[in-house]
């Protein structure tokens, strides 16, 4: 029997009844500088979940400042004039001595790049091969910061909102958007209206290179000090042979270093202009009132210079199969990756259908390669949709005894299956129900329907949070059949095998035994994030959030989230003992 309290919408939408799609009213407006608001007012509680979204990430970068986007993510919580700081006049005069020492720096950064290209110099991060004016330079920029710092108010932002309520602040970057968004009470919009429009107006770029030493330093504990981080980014890089994806989102080693404040400011002129900008509002408020306090307070910002340019290096077609083989201390892996179209493609539904018929405990690669056949123990497919180009990606551990040759042929044969025969009726319909209750769960809360907007307004079409249900309950089975056949070729494929180094062991963490081959991935990039985070204050507001979410939480997620809160913790206690 069926539950009396499920809604009536739910229950036929997971009869598949395209006729009940959830619609989201959501109001588009633009202000008189070209920012776009997205409002969606929703009375359920009386909070306000506020975002926006720059379009702009990796892909707009170019080689020599990779990683600025990814640097804007930090330094858009560094404060305004009135914000960050005990004296706006003294940190601007030691700023701008930085920016001098700084310029000076480079021309001695440029002698030692000869010096290294010509062999007099092994290592340019290693300061016992710094020249000696070089060091000097380095001592004067230090006394620089060390000054700045004692007239700096440090995490100013995230205390204003805390002390008023807000919660969940947070952001990040990925090849597309740079995201930043928190959730404050409804009698708090107007704060977020000028805390908001505070620091897109007159940001303050105060601790830039101390900043940007910190996003090295992240980029060094998420790639170089895990496993497979470089074997990761390599592979990545093999797959995109022409498009901009082909860097990390973080940047690379030399890139990050070499990225001046004046080259910061020219990003940030073209890219955070507001007709660049969307703005998401989704809770408790008043419509026209929103969209006046939004003109009062985001409209004062000066409308951009120029447009920011579309990405116009296309990904050219592969030629033929490519392959990496790595060795890492870690279980052995295989990562198999085919190109698909960009976001929002006809096809593009089919193959997140197809990847939910491979994935999950119910799919097919657990079921055939880790209950049937146990050459895996964990195994997952996933349709990765951005921007300009996707790319449909499945993988595993292989099981002790089995070697991933042996996991690769078992992959390929599921992915042979698909396009041999149509999927059977009640296999594609169970699917279509998951996708019909995810996107109920997604829409049932203003922070996630945020997010959901600031993702797809990001990748170029808000209006797929109402269009995606039902193309994807469109899909049949022969549209399965016809997607894999055509973008899972062998010439279309990229393969990474990785093999454990000789005379090493499993060094998985014990924590993370039990868990599922879906929570593994997530858990593994959390601990990746973790390690690079050095805001205390920050990790504990992460870790009381956790705790709340974890009180509501499905039990068979509790295992989970209990992972998260503990390995949170422990970080915490890491940096307080430091």
């Amino acid at each position: 029997m069926t539950p009396k309290f499920l809604p009536l919408c739910l229950l036929l939408a997971l009869l598949a009844s395209p006729a009940c799609a959830q619609k989201v009213p959501v109001i588009e407006k633009t202000l008189s500088n070209g920012m776009r608001l997205l409002l969606l007012p929703r009375h359920d509680e009386p909070t306000v979940a506020g975002g926006w979204v720059a379009h702009v990430g990796s892909a707009n970068e170019r080689p020599g400042i990779t990683g600025i986007a990814h640097l804007f993510e930090h330094m858009m919580f560094k404060g305004t004039p009135t914000l960050g700081t005990k004296d706006y006049k003294k940190d601007v005069e030691i700023i701008n001595e930085q920016e001098r020492v700084r310029d000076l720096m480079r021309l001695e950064e440029s002698v030692m790049r000869t010096m290294w290209r010509r062999g007099e110099i092994a290592d340019l991060q290693n300061p016992d091969t710094w020249t000696p004016r070089f060091k000097e330079l380095q001592a004067q920029f230090k006394k620089l910061v060390d000054a700045q710092r004692e007239i700096l108010v440090k995490n100013e932002f995230d205390r204003i909102y805390t002390s008023n309520g807000g919660s969940q602040m947070n952001a990040y970057t990925s090849q597309d958007v740079t995201v930043y968004f928190t959730t404050v009470p409804a009698n708090k919009l107007e704060l977020w209206m000028w805390m908001e429009s505070g620091r897109l107006l007159a940001p303050v770029f105060r601790e830039f290179y101390a900043e940007r030493d910190v996003v090295f330093e992240e980029r060094r504990m998420r790639t170089e000090s895990t496993p497979t981080g470089r074997i990761e980014e390599a592979f990545w890089a093999m797959f995109w042979e022409s498009h901009p994806y082909s860097w990390p989102v973080v940047g690379w080693p030399s890139d990050i270093p070499a990225i001046s404040k004046k080259q910061a400011d020219e990003f940030y002129a073209l890219y955070y202009a507001p007709q660049n900008l969307t703005t998401v509002l989704v809770g408790d408020f008043d419509p026209d009132k929103a969209t006046a306090l939004a003109e009062k307070y985001l409209g004062r910002i000066p409308h951009g210079k120029e447009a920011a340019p579309d990405v116009v290096t296309l990904e050219i077609k592969q030629p033929a199969e490519k392959r990496l083989n790595g060795e890492a201390d870690t279980n052995p892996q295989v990562d198999i990756m085919w190109h698909t179209p960009a976001f929002g493609h006809k096809d593009t539904y089919a193959l997140q259908v197809l990847a939910q018929i491979l994935s999950t405990r119910t799919g097919r690669l657990y079921k055939g390669l880790v209950l049937g056949s146990k050459v895996a123990t964990e195994a997952y497919a996933q349709q990765h949709s951005m921007r300009w180009a996707s790319l449909f990606n499945v993988g595993g551990e292989v099981t002790d005894g089995k070697t991933p040759a042996d996991l690769e042929a078992g992959l390929l044969a599921e992915i042979e299956k698909i396009k041999t025969t149509e999927v059977p009726a009640e296999e594609l319909q169970k699917v279509k129900n998951n996708f019909a209750a995810g996107e109920y769960r997604k829409l049932s809360n203003n922070h996630a329907i945020m997010q959901a907007l600031l993702r797809y307004d990001g990748l170029g079409h808000w209006q797929e949070i109402n269009e995606a249900g039902p193309k994807l309950q469109a899909v049949s089975a022969a549209d399965v059949k016809r997607v894999a056949e055509t973008y899972l070729t062998k010439d279309n494929r990229n393969v990474a095998s990785i093999v454990r180094k000789a005379g090493k062991s499993a060094s998985e963490d014990p924590d993370l035994a039990g868990l599922s081959p879906q929570q593994l991935p997530v858990v593994r990039q959390f601990l990746g994030r973790l390690a690079a985070e050095k805001n205390v204050e920050q990790l504990k507001t992460q870790l009381k959030q956790m705790e709340e979410q974890s009180a509501k939480a499905d039990p068979k997620n509790q295992q989970f989230m209990n992972i998260l809160k503990k390995k949170t913790a422990e970080r915490i206690a890491e940096l307080e003992k430091k």
